[in-house]
């Protein structure tokens, strides 16, 4: 029987609840085993008018799941008139990641997702069966994430605006990219979520 290699893949990912938004950013490095497929991947998405979501894992599988809660966000609001809850968004990713594991394989993915709604701002890290975890003020995924999250331990403090968050989420990542071989780019992509709306702006790295 011919033995199935798998390469092993690479990304760091943040996500911040600030008093003012939240803060998505993610690294834009993408790799296949030792060899860098691209130095401008996109990692971090917007899927609603104030909720986004960043990936790591398999790419194929993120990309499949941002188009499918687009499409799912997208048709919620047309039938009842009204967007889908940050949380009801989570339940929703949650339900088709847990689908995923009668298939033939399930999502390969590690996921935040993160929004603000009438409730505020607030985060959802996701593993690749759906399960999620609303109390965090902060996260990090993928190969890099042990070094971002030393970062964002030792800085985080509450009532963070997301100006500050994003300085923040910035460092992180770069402490990540100095350590860890899966992460880096050309730049890091860092999304502003906030009642009015998501913006995004981008930290070049110069690589």
């Amino acid at each position: 029987m011919t033995e199935i290699q798998i390469l092993k893949t690479g990304t760091t990912t943040v996500g911040i609840v600030c008093k003012d938004g939240v803060i998505m950013a993610a690294e834009k490095k993408s790799t296949m085993g030792y060899l860098i497929a691209s130095k401008e991947s996109e990692k971090v998405y917007e899927v609603d008018d104030t909720i986004g979501l960043t990936i790591a894992g398999a790419a194929g599988d993120a990309q499949a799941l941002v188009r499918y809660v687009r499409a799912e966000l997208k048709l919620f609001k047309i039938q009842n008139q009204r967007p889908l809850t940050v949380r009801g968004a989570a339940t929703l990713l949650s339900n088709i990641l847990q689908g995923g594991r009668w298939s033939y394989a399930p999502y390969m993915v590690q996921l935040i997702l993160g929004g603000v709604d009438a409730k505020g701002g607030v985060i959802y890290p996701m593993d690749a069966l759906g399960a999620y975890d609303e109390e965090k003020k902060f996260f990090s995924t993928g190969s890099g994430s042990p070094y971002a999250l030393g970062v964002l331990e030792d800085n985080y403090k509450q009532n963070i605006t997301t100006d500050e968050g994003a300085k923040l989420a910035v460092r992180a990542i770069k402490a990540a990219i100095e350590r860890d071989i899966g992460s880096g780019g050309k730049g890091i992509d860092i999304m502003i979520i906030k009642s009015d709306g998501i913006s995004k702006i981008r930290e070049d790295l110069g690589n």
